[in-house]
């Protein structure tokens, strides 16, 4: 159990890290804002670890690959974006929005790609795949939504600063 919780944890950090990113930048976080992050990283990270141990060691080996580039390309992409956005404000643009459905599914998707490589140790876990599978998503959105809760006490505290502060922290986030 104690190694299915290390996984789970392990396999959390980034979701939690983007998700607090997203805080930080947010003007406001409403409920709905901490439930839509929780279940989508946490959901994305669960299934991404379920077809890795479905698809066996075959595609965790292509996956391990190239895991790291693909968030590598989607999280700089992300903070490049917020960095932008934030050095050259458009006065006729809408004000960003941090827990648009499409964005947070790009961010779900980018912070759970590594779990499909990592699905293919489930079967090396001494636990139920079901009950991995459940601590993977469970935690996840647990992090998640502390992560967001953190970053806006944090963003609300910075002022002006969060968006650039934010795309920095995406741009490590993936490099990592």
């Amino acid at each position: 159990m104690f190694a299915a919780l290390l996984l789970a944890v392990g396999l959390a950090m980034d979701a939690a890290a983007a998700s607090a990113v997203r805080g930080m930048v947010a003007p406001q976080v409403r409920a709905r804002d901490v439930v839509a992050i929780a279940a989508l990283t946490g959901g994305f990270q669960a299934g991404m670890a379920a077809l890795g141990w479905l698809a066996g060691a075959e595609l965790g080996a292509v996956v391990a690959r190239f895991d790291h580039w693909i968030a590598f390309a989607i999280l700089s992409a992300l903070g490049i974006r917020a960095i932008w956005g934030a050095l050259r404000p458009d006065a006729d643009a809408p004000p960003a929005a941090p827990f648009a459905l499409g964005g947070l599914v790009v961010l779900a998707l980018a912070t759970s790609i590594d779990a499909a490589a990592a699905g293919v140790t489930i079967p090396l876990v001494p636990a139920s795949p079901a009950l991995v599978l459940a601590l993977i998503g469970g935690v996840t959105a647990l992090l998640s939504a502390v992560g967001v809760a953190v970053g806006r006490a944090v963003g609300a505290r910075l002022g002006g600063a969060p968006a650039i502060i934010g795309g920095v922290a995406l741009i490590a986030i993936g490099t990592k």
